[in-house]
């Protein structure tokens, strides 16, 4: 059953690229399509003041009670660390973008629409650097980058269900995530011993938590 729903989730966004004789559907910020009902997505909004906090909320949309659009705040970084991680997590974002035809976009003041699933991703990441030491973010940026989309959908989902509030970042899998991505880089973390050490183009390989060969039925 969980199987099931990363494999669902694993193809709303392709399935935006799919409407017969138009070409993908339009969307918003990163990957929002633009239609009448309010969807499930993230907001992230940026202030117009340099040293203002950045505030990652998830917006339920029309699966809020009345669809209304319920909001739950994330997780508020302060500038620096946004600062330290917007870059790469906006070019990553692109990248994917691209790869479903869809339009890019790049983080403005203001409100910035966030696909629901690369929102979960971003949550991951900006829970994991809210409360590290600032020279430990580049580290944790690669390993973030070194995990699968699915992998992050899964981490946001343990993490969502017992710390995903803004005011929880110092306990459990908040305290977890900020360990596992700033601690130790995931290529050296699982280079088996005596391997010569990996370029700088293949050196953040991905988990394989996925993997067909560990599903079992």
């Amino acid at each position: 059953m969980e199987l099931a729903q990363r494999n669902i989730e694993g193809n709303a966004m392709s399935q935006r690229t799919k409407v017969s004789g138009t070409g993908p559907r339009p969307t918003e910020g990163f990957g929002v399509p633009m239609t009448e009902t309010n969807p499930h997505c993230f907001l992230v909004r940026v202030p117009k003041s340099n040293s203002g906090a950045i505030e990652i909320v998830e917006n339920l949309g029309v699966k809020s009670k009345d669809d209304s659009g319920e909001e739950i705040v994330r997780v508020i970084l302060d500038r620096p660390r946004w600062t330290a991680i917007r870059q790469e997590v906006q070019r990553i974002f692109n990248n994917r973008l691209k790869e479903h035809k869809l339009s890019t976009s790049r983080w403005k003041v203001g409100e910035n629409p966030v696909d629901r699933l690369l929102g979960k991703e971003l949550c991951v990441l900006a829970w994991a650097v809210e409360k590290m030491d600032e020279e430990n973010i580049p580290v944790a940026v690669r390993n973030w980058m070194a995990f699968r989309p699915e992998e992050r959908w899964w981490l946001f989902s343990m993490t969502a269900m017992s710390t995903g509030l803004a005011h929880e970042g110092d306990k459990g899998w908040r305290v977890a995530l900020r360990h596992a991505l700033g601690d130790v880089p995931q290529h050296e973390l699982f280079k088996p011993r005596g391997v010569r050490k990996r370029s700088a183009d293949d050196a953040g390989l991905p988990l394989d938590l996925f993997s067909q060969d560990n599903i079992k039925e």
